[in-house]
């Protein structure tokens, strides 16, 4: 019902056996598979490409200076050392 099972595929696939011969068949495979390989060296180069570009694009600038009235105020919270009483006197302990 509007796909294709796996005796469509199998039929077709013997069909072009057929049509094309296993040494031509192979052929076609090779070079389909060559053009693959090209194709995922391609797309490697080129992200290479513009990671070598961002990289000396980072190098070539200065590093950016916060100027001094929008730096990051520090919120973190300080953990403060509990403060020990003073020992009791003679007179408070009775």
């Amino acid at each position: 019902m509007g796909g294709f099972s796996i005796w469509h595929i199998l039929i077709f696939a013997i069909i072009l056996l057929l049509l094309f011969g296993g040494n031509r068949f192979s052929a076609m495979m090779g070079d389909v598979a060559k053009g693959l390989k090209s194709f995922k060296q391609g797309m490697a180069e080129e992200d290479d490409d513009k990671k070598r570009r961002y990289d000396e694009q980072r190098r070539a600038e200065p590093p950016r200076q916060i100027p001094r009235d929008q730096e990051p105020i520090d919120v973190t919270p300080r953990r403060e050392e509990p403060v020990a009483s003073p020992p009791p006197r003679d007179d408070e302990t009775r």
